[in-house]
Formats: structure tokens, C-alpha cells, sequence
């Protein structure tokens, strides 16, 4: 799902996935978009030998020339625009340290990377689309734990905890975050809504608050279209994942996902009696449930005004490729912008749900950490950032390097979370997170089911 996500960004230069996570990437019904002109990447490895200096041993090393005519693989979920701009990047590095490093995307790289792997034929270094194969290589000890030689203090500068804490497992870290996608985010019709006179949202209250100011006026909140053939109801979940982050603290979520709480745990419960205070009210969704289940995910129109008439709804909480879908001339950060999902309970800070792209390392070679290093570093993001279509989890990346206001402010927002977490339905077993619990919602939503029959079944098709 998320790799799948992260392609759809891909095509139009913005962001991300992450993936990811989150449902599967709708397919566009005749969206146009306009492909980027492809970032060349010139490979001129004339190091300049320096004094080693930095917050990292292996790159500073990398840099004063000690690893020069040295090479590096890196094979990763990448691949088209993304592949040339992930290339683009690592181009700095080749130059300052003499290192040639290699990168190589596959759209099967989930299977090829496990073969590669268990024929012990593995990349120096490896980019997943999510953490449950770093997971799984760290437990068959074939990953190198970075905590054994990255300057932890560093990363821990760099990385709000939760990042960290994705990408560890049994007391050690063995993943680097280096793109990231965030789905906390509610769109809006700029120049209607200030015309309106709407305030954006900073708490719960304020958004409710705002969702009735709006009934008074006549107008439908909001557009929660989650019609995805086989996949509905994972629109939903993501509700159901967001609004718990911000009901319950972040260790609960952690439990959850795991199982080491019911599924039906009154957390959970609770969530979902914020969601369907917002769904199951006919006058806040355009279409009312039946609307929801049958409006066709990447549908955007309602969103922005006709010659005749203002939107149809003022609101859609949706990731941010969903400009990839907007009507044709209908611009992100013209006609339409963003805010952050609004924090429930205050105690819970600023949550972030998303998805992003950990970085793994299979073999260990002095230059093989240098570029591990690097990928750890603002500097290595930093020609990406400015091409446009990605956002660093990366605190330290300055946010006047993002030359697009959209992956500005989706930057801004990962820069000021308290707590990130994955996609739960990504994170538990198949048969219960893209299963039960996307068909548990649909049936809930639809009325055939209550919310504790819903919750129970789900918890009873957990896998012993």
C-alpha cells in the first residue's frame, strides 16, 4: 500500500506516502498531471581532502578523502522520478568523498530484496517502504544495528523519538527514516473559505465549532469519500488511527497495534464514538453514509466551486497526494490548501499519523556507514527538499528549503510533532488490518453492525 502510495507521488513531484501508509493509492480516472522534467545526475568524484570533522565519525572520515574509489549499493522501493531524484541526491556525497555510490529501484523489491537476502547476496544498504521488513531482517540478524556506531546524541537531535523508536527493535536500532508522509491533514477551498470567514481550526472544539457554523450557513462540512472497490473502508480506519492519537496516549496505539490489547480495548471504542459524531451526522458529510461508502476515493470536485454554485463540502481529511485528483486547473496551494488535524486532548500533544521510507544496512564497511551517515543528515536530503515532492522527517532541515508551500507546511507539521506513528492497518497482520478491519468498518458505517459487535469480530479474527 504504501509503495504503491509513494509511486502515485511520483508522478506528480509531491508527497508521501508515506507511505504509505495508509490505503492503497487510488487509481486517477482521467487525471491529468504534469511530470517533472527529470533532475540529471552527473557523477564527478573529485574529492577535496579535509580535516575529519562532524557530529559523525564515517562521514567526516568519507569526506577527508579516507574512503576514495570505494563503492557502495543501495537497492531500495524507489524507482522512475523518484529513483533519479533519490540518485540526484547522493550526488554531493560522490563528490566530496570519492565514493560511488549506486542505487537501484525495483517496483518488486519487497520479494527481490528477500531472495537477495536469503541467498546471501544482499545490498550494502537497502530502502524499504516501511518498517516490517526491517523488522523481520533485524530479528534474522541479518541487519547491522547503527547504534553500534552512529552518534546517538546526534540522531536523537535530529529525530523526534517516535521515529527511533519505528526502527528498533530489541534495544537496538537498525533503520534511519529518510522520507516521510504525513495524512493529518484536512484540505480546505482557500478562496472560499476566507471569503466565508472561516478561521482554521487549532483545537477539536474550534473544529466542531466550525463544522456547525458551517450547517447554520447552509454548507456540508465535509467530503469523506471512501469508495475503493476491494479496499473500501481503509479511509475510515484512518479516522479511526488519527482520532485515537490524539483520545489516548501513543503507548496504547503501540499496544494495539501489537495485540497486546484487545482490539476492542474502550480506548478503541472511544475513537470511534468521535469518528461517527462527524459520519454518522447527515448534515456534516456530503451524502450522508451512503455518500461515504459510495463516492469513489480520488473524488474532489465537491471540494471547489462550479460556475453556479459555491463547494458542495468545505472540508476532506485525505494525505497529501490527493492534488494528484483534483479537477483539471484546480491547483494545491492555489484553490485549495491545508491545516493540521486538529489535537482532541491537549495532554496528547500534536500527533502525526503517515507512513515514510526507513534505510537498513546489510553490510558493514567503513564506507558503507558513511553513507548511512549521510542519509542521517539534513545535507542529505537537502537536494531533494529543494526539487520539490518530498518531506524529511528530519527536524533539523531548514523549512526555507522546501521551495514548494505545500511540502513547506507538511514539513512544518512533522517539525512540530509530539508523537509519529505508522498506519496501524499497515502495521498489523493482512488479515486483520487490509481485512477484517477495513470490512469491520465498512459494515459499521453502513449500519448493518453496532460499534462493539464491529470491535469484537475484529478482535475474535486476530490470528492465534
Amino acid at each position: 500500500m504504501n509503495r504503491r502510495i509513494w509511486a502515485s507521488l511520483s508522478l506528480i513531484g509531491v508527497v508521501a506516502m508515506l507511505l504509505t501508509a495508509c490505503g492503497p493509492t487510488p487509481t486517477p480516472q482521467e487525471v491529468k498531471v504534469t511530470v517533472p522534467v527529470p533532475v540529471e545526475v552527473t557523477r564527478v568524484i573529485t574529492p577535496a581532502p579535509t580535516a575529519p570533522v562532524g557530529p559523525y565519525e564515517h562521514l567526516a572520515r568519507a569526506k577527508a578523502g579516507e574512503f576514495a574509489g570505494t563503492k557502495v549499493t543501495i537497492f531500495g522501493v524507489y524507482t522512475g522520478e523518484d529513483a533519479n531524484r533519490f540518485s540526484a541526491a547522493l550526488v554531493p556525497f560522490e563528490q566530496a568523498t570519492g565514493i560511488d555510490v549506486e542505487f537501484e529501484g525495483s517496483a518488486d523489491f519487497e520479494t527481490l530484496i528477500i531472495v537477495r537476502a536469503e541467498a546471501g547476496n544482499p545490498p550494502d544498504i537497502a530502502q524499504f517502504s516501511q518498517p516490517g521488513l526491517v523488522k523481520k531482517f533485524a530479528e534474522d540478524g541479518k541487519l547491522v544495528p547503527l547504534d553500534t556506531f552512529m552518534n546517538m546524541d546526534q540522531l536523537k537531535k535530529d529525530y523526534i523519538q517516535s521515529w527511533l523508536d519505528l526502527a528498533t527493535f530489541n534495544g537496538h536500532l537498525y533503520g534511519i527514516f529518510y522520507r516521510a508522509a504525513t495524512k493529518s491533514i484536512v484540505w480546505y477551498p482557500t478562496p472560499q473559505f476566507q471569503e466565508a470567514g472561516y478561521a482554521i481550526p487549532k483545537t477539536w472544539d474550534e473544529l466542531v465549532a466550525l463544522m456547525d457554523k458551517m450547517v447554520a450557513n447552509g454548507h456540508t462540512p465535509w467530503c469523506i469519500p471512501a469508495e475503493h472497490g476491494g479496499g473500501t473502508g481503509w479511509v475510515i480506519t484512518d479516522w479511526v488511527e488519527d482520532v485515537l492519537l490524539r483520545t489516548a496516549p501513543p503507548e496504547i496505539y503501540d499496544q494495539w497495534v501489537k495485540h497486546e490489547i484487545p482490539f476492542n480495548h474502550p480506548e478503541i471504542e472511544e475513537a470511534m464514538g468521535y469518528v461517527a459524531q462527524i459520519m454518522f451526522n447527515e448534515k456534516y458529510v456530503y451524502g450522508g453514509r451512503q455518500g461515504i461508502l459510495t463516492t469513489f476515493v480520488g473524488q474532489t470536485a465537491e471540494l471547489f466551486p462550479t460556475e453556479t454554485e459555491g463547494p458542495r463540502c468545505w472540508m476532506m481529511k485525505q494525505a497529501g497526494w490527493i492534488p494528484a485528483f483534483f479537477p483539471e486547473g484546480k491547483k494545491a496551494g492555489v484553490d485549495a490548501s491545508f491545516f493540521y488535524f486538529p489535537p482532541i486532548e491537549e495532554k496528547y500533544g500534536k500527533p502525526v499519523l503517515g507512513g515514510g521510507d526507513p534505510i537498513g544496512m546489510f553490510n558493514d564497511r567503513p564506507e558503507v556507514r558513511a553513507v548511512m551517515e549521510y542519509l542521517a543528515t539534513p545535507e542529505g536530503a537537502e537536494v531533494w527538499v529543494k526539487t520539490g515532492g518530498f518531506i524529511s522527517p528530519n527536524r533539523s532541515v531548514p523549512l526555507e528549503w522546501y521551495t514548494n508551500e505545500m511540502d513547506r507546511l507538511q514539513g512544518e507539521i512533522l517539525k512540530n510533532a509530539d508523537v509519529f506513528r505508522f498506519d496501524a492497518s499497515d502495521m498489523m497482520p493482512p488479515e486483520v488490518g487490509t481485512g477484517t478491519f477495513w470490512k469491520g468498518m465498512v459494515d459499521w458505517l453502513a449500519g448493518r453492525k453496532d460499534t462493539k459487535t464491529v470491535l469484537q469480530e475484529i478482535e475474535a479474527s486476530w490470528p492465534k
